[in-house]
């Protein structure tokens, strides 16, 4: 991996950045007149259709193997319905900023989860510090007091690190069930994996899904729904296959300075110094996992 990037990959990684830093905000906005697990249904419904839209289009060929469809619903129940629903709910009762703070951890238990799994993802010195270093800014994000004394609030970031850790586990179950299929269809595949388990589940719980909605609402939706999830997995994709996973990585630590700037914005939330201390060190913690912060002083390595 180069430290060495485009001004394309530059432009696209703060692009993606400020795509899914809104979506906090955005997601957080719906949440104010839609259930957790409707607003989760649209997420998933309409990002669904638009990519399958496009995978017709480009006539990609579609897999017609029950493995690979089974593969692809664990895959939206990893990587869809239960983060997206875990984080939701914590939204509820935490700050937007803080939220995407907690979910820069996805990379974090990724480290983990990799090494649980795969022999060549061992857990080497520079890692396990890297990861230690990044668990205790999260730590320090989430506030002594949190442990000290356990309430609502406490239960919301729990439920959102809970959420990264179903992100990391779909990241080690994409790599062992999906290599070798297109990404767009695979993002298409599970977000209709996703689909056919939130509609059921939000009807249950919630009752139909909520269509006579505010236009703010709607707009909130639309953005998380096709621009946040749908166009962002295209822009994720491309930066992926040009810049590499550990450059793309870059992108979690560009997320949250926007989602806690609108955060501030729109809804007058404030962060705690120990919120953006935490950020710090667990930014110290993600460069030192992919080796970044040594390359700079070993940039002959």
């Amino acid at each position: 991996m180069t430290t060495s990037l485009s001004t394309r990959v530059w432009f696209d990684l703060l692009l993606l950045a400020l795509i899914w830093g809104a979506s906090f905000l955005a997601i957080r906005t719906a949440l104010d007149g839609v259930g957790v697990l409707s607003s989760v249904t649209h997420r998933v419904l309409w990002a669904s259709i638009v990519l399958w839209v496009i995978v017709v289009a480009r006539r990609i060929p579609i897999p017609k193997s029950p493995r690979i469809w089974g593969a692809f619903l664990v895959m939206g129940l990893l990587n869809n319905v239960i983060p997206f629903t875990l984080m939701a709910w914590g939204q509820l009762h935490i700050e937007t900023g803080l939220t995407a703070i907690l979910n820069a951890a996805t990379a974090i238990w990724g480290v983990l989860v990799a090494a649980l799994f795969f022999s060549d993802e061992r857990l080497t010195v520079r890692r396990a510090t890297g990861v230690f270093i990044g668990f205790l800014g999260v730590a320090t994000a989430i506030g002594l007091g949190a442990f000290a004394h356990f309430d609502l609030r406490s239960l919301a970031q729990i439920s959102v690190l809970a959420g990264t850790l179903s992100y990391a586990l779909a990241g080690s179950w994409a790599r062992a069930m999906l290599a070798g299929q297109s990404p767009l269809v695979a993002a298409a595949g599970m977000l209709t994996g996703s689909t056919l388990v939130m509609l059921p589940l939000s009807y249950v719980v919630e009752g139909p899904l909520p269509l006579a909605l505010e236009p703010r609402l709607w707009v909130a939706i639309a953005y998380y729904s096709l621009a946040a999830t749908a166009l962002a997995y295209l822009l994720y994709y491309r930066i992926l296959a040009s810049a590499g996973a550990g450059n793309t990585m870059l992108v979690t630590l560009m997320i949250p300075p926007v989602a806690i700037g609108l955060g501030a914005w729109v809804r007058d939330e404030t962060l705690a110094s120990s919120a953006f201390l935490g950020f710090a060190v667990l930014a110290l913690g993600l460069l030192l996992l992919d080796g970044r912060i040594l390359r700079i002083f070993r940039p002959g390595d």
